[in-house]
């Protein structure tokens, strides 16, 4: 009788341990570490620092954040939870923590070409993300910076052939988790192979209407261009916009790339309050990634300028000018 009992035991344990090391092989990890080094070329940087859009706008030595990615994927379903840590993911909720909660949301593979999301997801209009891994410049566009970061909701992506996808949701207004007024937002995206019209509308309760075309193109084996387009607007206040991304690799390891970008206020007032109604920003970044294992190091000289004199370009004296000019030197940690 005991010997059947510790058998029994044994088989109990055994398949015990069977069955948390086939959960563990659904369970993955990864995440990324960023800092930089950043000084103005065309002001001091003593007191407060002159910025040009969010993330990376410190001065001096300063961190970026630290990204850890937990997801478990069942046969059909599965949960991702992707925390941040640090500057960078305070920055994209507005400060006020450390903490940041940037995705968290379950999904269901419904069928072989439709999956259902719900929780906090990325936003999905635009060219680029919140996660310096995403992006090949390290500062952000002002597309970027004054859209939308991420959303809660309800979101259904349907894969309609090859070529073709379609996305729609239901979510709270953008970057809102705890939904207080009872307005909500729709989203849809329209995907053709690699080429995405993205749109946004929540009736005047956050930035109202969004529309956005982000695609890309492999030009050659080693040169492509990115391109970015977006107009925003809330009853006559936002903006509209252009940005190209050109990227060159010269060697398996560096690629050299450039972000254009043309940033236009609407006449009734945008996104920018330091940038008078009815003006624009040209920003050039040229940037150089150099990629050593799991390491990425970034130098970014940006030059920015606008229509008029602002506040958030000053010169030498701290007075308002028309140009701002940074060097950055960043370093990213990917696993």
């Amino acid at each position: 009788m005991m010997k059947k009992i510790i058998t029994l035991s044994m088989l109990f344990v055994a398949t015990a341990l069977f069955a948390q090391e086939e959960a563990a092989k659904k369970v993955s990890f990864s995440g990324s570490v960023d800092t930089y080094y950043r000084t103005v070329l065309t002001a001091s940087d003593v007191g407060a620092p002159a910025t040009e859009s969010s993330f990376a706008d410190q001065t001096g030595f300063a961190l970026g954040m630290a990204n850890l990615i937990a997801s478990y994927d069942g046969e059909s379903t599965g949960v991702v939870a992707d925390l941040a840590f640090g500057t960078r993911g305070t920055q994209a909720v507005g400060g006020g923590t450390d903490i940041f909660v940037n995705q968290l949301y379950a999904y269901w593979n419904v069928s072989e070409g439709t999956t259902l999301t719900l929780g906090r997801f990325n936003t999905y209009l635009g060219y680029e993300v919140i996660s310096p891994v995403g992006n090949f410049n390290y500062s952000t566009s002002y597309m970027f910076s004054y859209g939308p970061f991420s959303h809660v909701g309800l979101k259904a992506d349907f894969a309609l052939s090859d070529d073709f996808s379609l996305m729609a949701a239901l979510m709270n207004v953008t970057d809102v988790n705890n939904n207080m007024t009872g307005d909500y937002a729709l989203g849809a995206q329209l995907g053709y192979s690699g080429q995405f019209l993205n749109f946004y509308y929540d009736g005047g309760a956050g930035i109202g209407f969004e529309v956005d075309y982000t695609g890309g193109f492999d030009l050659s084996d080693d040169f492509y261009l990115g391109i970015n387009a977006a107009y925003q607007d809330n009853d006559g206040a936002g903006f509209y916009g252009a940005a190209l991304y050109p990227q060159l690799a010269t060697s398996d390891s560096f690629t050299i790339g450039l972000r254009g970008e043309y940033f236009q206020q609407l006449e009734d007032g945008g996104v920018l309050a330091n940038l008078p109604a009815d003006e624009s920003i040209l920003a050039l970044t040229l940037t150089g990634s150099y990629t050593l294992e799991n390491l990425i190091i970034k130098p970014e000289i940006r030059l920015d300028s606008a229509s008029e004199e602002i506040a958030n370009f000053p010169d030498n004296d701290g007075a308002a000018s028309k140009s701002l000019a940074a060097f950055t030197l960043a370093a990213i940690y990917s696993f």
